[in-house]
C-alpha cells in the first residue's frame, strides 16, 4: 500500500468515525432532552394520560368550541412527542382523584366542572365570576386580593398550573388552562408546547400556577401571549370567607 492509497483509507477511516461520534451524540442529546419532557410532563413512554374536555359555554352538552379542539390538538402534539397515550374523556365522564396518570383539563368553571372540583381543592385561592347576569364582571378572576377582568378581544386572561398531589414524588401531574374565553385556553396551551423546557428549567417537576395575558386577539388569536405574574402562593392560599361570597368556581 502506497502512501496516497494510505492516504485515502485514513480519511475515510476518519471521516467514518467523525460521523459515528456525531450520530452518538445527537442520539443522546435527543435522548436527554426525550427524558426531560417526559420527567416534566409526567409521561415516560407508553404511559397513559387523560384529555379532559369541556363544552362550549351556553351550548349543547357534547358541543366543544373550535379554539378548545385547537387546544387538544395542542396537547395531543405533545402526548406524541412523549411517546405515551391520550384517553379523551368528558368534564362530567370522569369520577376518580389525580396522581396516577398525568391530567390536561382544559376549560373554565362555567364549563368545565372537573375544572371546578379542581379550584375547589387544589386552588382555593383562585375563583372566577360564571354568573352569566354580572355583567362586566362576568369571568373575572380572582386570585388572593387582585382581580382580573377581560376586555374582549383585547385583554384577556387564563391560568396555567401543573400541580401533583401531596408533593409525592411518584404522582402524575395535572395541568390546568382555565382561561375567560376559549381562546385563552389555546393560547396558554401553545404557550405550555413552545415554552416547555424554560418552564421545567425554572420550576423542575414541581408545582406551579402562572398567570397569563392574551392580547388583541380579535387581531392575533392565541399567538400574542405575556406572562403576568406566578400566582402560585396566592392561588394555593384560600381566601377569606368574604372574598368568596362574591364569585363562584
Amino acid at each position: 500500500m502506497n502512501d496516497d492509497v494510505r492516504n485515502i483509507v485514513l480519511g475515510l477511516a476518519a471521516t467514518g468515525i467523525s460521523a459515528s461520534l456525531g450520530w452518538l451524540a445527537r442520539t443522546y442529546l435527543w435522548r436527554r432532552r426525550l427524558r426531560r419532557k417526559q420527567a416534566f410532563f409526567g409521561m415516560p413512554e407508553n404511559s397513559e394520560s387523560l384529555l379532559v374536555v369541556n363544552h362550549k359555554a351556553g351550548g349543547p352538552e357534547l358541543t366543544v368550541s373550535r379554539h378548545d379542539v385547537f387546544a387538544l390538538l395542542e396537547l395531543s402534539a405533545l402526548i406524541k412527542e412523549c411517546k405515551a397515550h391520550a384517553q379523551v374523556v368528558a368534564h362530567d365522564a370522569i369520577q376518580q382523584g389525580f396522581g396516577e396518570r398525568t391530567e390536561f383539563c382544559v376549560g373554565g368553571p362555567f364549563s368545565n366542572r372537573r375544572m371546578a372540583a379542581h379550584l375547589s381543592s387544589l386552588l382555593p385561592g383562585v375563583r372566577m365570576n360564571v354568573e352569566t347576569d354580572s355583567g362586566p364582571e362576568l369571568g373575572a378572576l380572582r386570585i388572593g386580593t387582585e382581580e382580573y377582568r377581560m376586555e374582549r378581544g383585547q385583554s384577556e386572561y387564563v391560568l396555567l398550573a401543573r400541580l401533583t398531589a401531596g408533593g409525592q414524588a411518584d404522582s402524575r401531574p395535572v395541568f390546568l388552562f382555565c382561561g375567560q374565553r376559549a381562546i385563552t385556553n389555546q393560547a396558554a396551551t401553545r404557550y405550555l408546547a413552545r415554552r416547555h423546557e424554560r418552564l421545567h428549567r425554572k420550576h423542575g417537576t414541581g408545582s406551579f400556577v402562572l398567570l397569563l395575558k392574551v392580547l388583541n386577539s380579535q387581531a392575533y388569536g392565541p399567538d400574542v401571549v405575556e406572562l403576568v405574574a406566578d400566582v402560585t402562593r396566592a392561588a394555593r392560599t384560600p381566601l377569606p370567607e368574604t372574598a368568596s361570597t362574591d364569585t363562584a368556581a
